[in-house]
């Protein structure tokens, strides 16, 4: 039985999610603050946590942001709710390491499937394959470990599954909607700007090596190799 931390104020809120969830086989945990939900996660480290961004005491992305620092919860998923939804708080959800983000209000069922879809990808993130390299970029996809010139660059589980699924389908041209299908298990249509979300995030932290990632106006992105560098290798 998976368990699922709720972090939430709102007590109506967090107990019809604790009822829901639990009707669907989840074992859950509230918190209501964002110092106790921090505090609980760290003790029993869920499988996923449902994080209000407006909360008493420590905000959302500040919980977030520790969770992600500590070992034990560095891979725990994330799933903000809040009731900001503006392009500008999406991006800071996701900087801080969050793997989606629901605008309140949302429909209870809308929520479960996020909540299985993103837990259906984290239980599935250690069935990987050798080594990917594509130029100077080298992906290591038993350690989760991403490489650029040499140099570890630090990806959310989110990036880093968008980033290993263009280069593992190099020069392949993906829709936004499939990249939602295959990176976030979503089967339903959804908003496809965070897609654009994560890809600006990865160029950005890529660097000169974020060219690579080419837009496909009106439909996707693809990965290519750099001219310097004409094949990808596997080892």
């Amino acid at each position: 039985m998976q368990t699922v931390l709720i972090v939430e104020d709102e007590r109506d809120l967090a107990d019809l999610l604790s009822f829901n969830l639990e009707k669907e086989g989840y074992r859950t945990a509230v918190a209501r603050d964002g110092g106790a939900g921090l505090e609980a996660a760290l003790r029993m480290v869920p499988d996923l946590v449902l994080l209000d961004l407006m909360l008493p005491g420590m905000p959302g992305t500040e919980v977030c942001r520790q969770l992600k620092k500590h070992s034990p919860t560095a891979r725990v998923p994330v799933i903000m709710l809040t009731a900001k939804g503006e392009e500008i708080d999406k991006v800071v959800g996701f900087e801080v390491g969050a793997e989606d983000y629901v605008v309140k209000p949302f429909s209870m069922r809308e929520l479960l499937l996020r909540v299985k879809a993103v837990l259906r990808r984290s239980v599935t993130e250690h069935a990987e394959g050798p080594v990917l390299r594509v130029g100077n970029l080298s992906i290591d996809t038993e350690r989760h470990q991403v490489t650029i010139d040499e140099k570890e660059i630090n990806f959310t589980t989110t990036e880093y599954k968008l980033l290993r699924t263009l280069v593992q389908r190099l020069g392949r041209v993906q829709s936004r909607e499939v990249l939602l299908r295959d990176v976030w298990g979503y089967n339903f249509v959804e908003d496809t700007r965070t897609v654009d979300t994560h890809v600006t995030r990865l160029r950005t932290k890529m660097g000169e090596a974020g060219d690579m990632i080419k837009t496909v106006r009106g439909f996707g992105y693809k990965f290519e190799t750099p001219e310097w560098f004409p094949t990808v290798a596997a080892g």
